[in-house]
């Protein structure tokens, strides 16, 4: 017999942390990207469904950057803050997940 609202319970819970998670996550990087420190990855030879920027499509990125950081009305004290405060997001991601981790695996209640 399934009990229904023991279901329910899980489902809501994960519905929550996941969009929890998610938040936090989009609230870092919009964070980082504010303290001027624009997450890239540098262009790499990958095989399957990957798709890899050109070398002149980075530059060009990295000079959108470069212009965007100029801009930045913000003091460096508030951008340190801003950058702290994303990496904070990210910590709060990882304990999330590690916390969820911890939850599914019974091994780990003993």
């Amino acid at each position: 017999m399934i009990d229904w609202a023991a279901f329910l319970v899980v489902a809501a819970a994960a519905l929550v942390s996941s969009a929890v998670v998610v938040s936090l996550y989009s609230l870092g990087l919009r964070l980082l990207t504010t303290a001027g420190r624009i997450p890239t990855v540098e262009p790499a030879e990958f095989t399957g469904a990957i798709t890899v920027l050109t070398p002149a499509r980075a530059a060009k990125n990295a000079k959108r950057a470069r212009k965007a950081r100029k801009a930045n009305p913000l003091t460096a004290g508030q951008k340190r803050l801003a950058q702290y405060s994303g990496y904070f997001c990210f910590t709060l991601c990882g304990l999330i997940v590690l916390y969820g981790v911890y939850l599914i695996v019974p091994a780990l209640h003993t």
